[in-house]
């Protein structure tokens, strides 16, 4: 490809790999794309956002490209990942370490399918406090690091799909299709809770963004490497 083809818009599918931000990754391929190409300037942005601890696909837009990026973001999600029973952490993930521990011996096979019905459908969800939505002017993680108590509203999100891939406790992995502004995390915290113990997040991977699949997804360094 040539400088005019990214200037012009293309639609790169990025593997981003674990602890980088999506906000890192895109830099990342900005500047791999401003020095190979010798460009001043140059439009690009993602369409959705990946948490440091998450991997997989990143669709990133160069270019005229960009103006396409809303719709892509409206499109339908689908993730993999690991949720881990018998406690929690306040980040609903493994970014803050386990406030509390729960009895999860009497979680069986048909208790987690029982349960799943009410989690798919349209949904109420409570963003998780360690998240970049803003409340009062601060990103509600600005606020949880800060140690302050924040109220935060539920909000209806649309789950399409999710199936439990392996039961092998204290270890449930799982498959969802999940609309816009669904937090995977907080379906894992709230999952727990109907479980009757707790739960938080320690692997998720994106698969799939619409029509875009992370298998057709590179990493950015094998990206940097294609264009050499």
């Amino acid at each position: 490809m040539t400088a005019d083809d990214f200037l012009a818009g293309q639609t790169l599918l990025i593997d981003k790999p674990l602890q980088w931000s999506s906000f890192q990754a895109v830099n990342k391929i900005k500047y791999v794309l401003k020095s190979k190409f010798g460009l001043k300037k140059l439009k690009i942005g993602h369409a959705g956002t990946l948490d440091p601890l998450a991997t997989g696909l990143l669709v990133i837009c160069t270019g005229k490209s960009t103006k396409i990026i809303a719709n892509i973001q409206a499109d339908y999600k689908e993730y993999t990942g690991t949720l881990r029973v018998g406690a929690t952490t306040p980040s609903y993930d493994m970014e803050t370490r386990e406030n509390q521990t729960f009895d999860y011996l009497h979680i069986t096979p048909d208790l987690v399918n029982e349960k799943l019905a009410e989690f798919t459908g349209r949904i109420m969800q409570k963003p998780p406090v360690f998240s970049a939505i803003k409340k009062d002017g601060k990103r509600l993680y600005e606020h949880a690091r800060a140690g302050e108590e924040v109220e935060v509203n539920p909000r209806p999100v649309d789950v399409y799909e999710f199936e439990i891939t392996r039961f092998e406790l204290p270890e449930i992995d799982f498959r969802i299709k999940c609309g816009k502004g669904t937090y995977i995390r907080s379906i894992a915290h709230d999952f727990g809770a109907a479980l009757g113990s707790g739960a938080y997040l320690t692997v998720l991977r994106r698969t799939r963004i619409g029509a875009y699949d992370v298998k057709d997804a590179v990493s950015p360094l094998d990206f940097e490497n294609s264009l050499t």
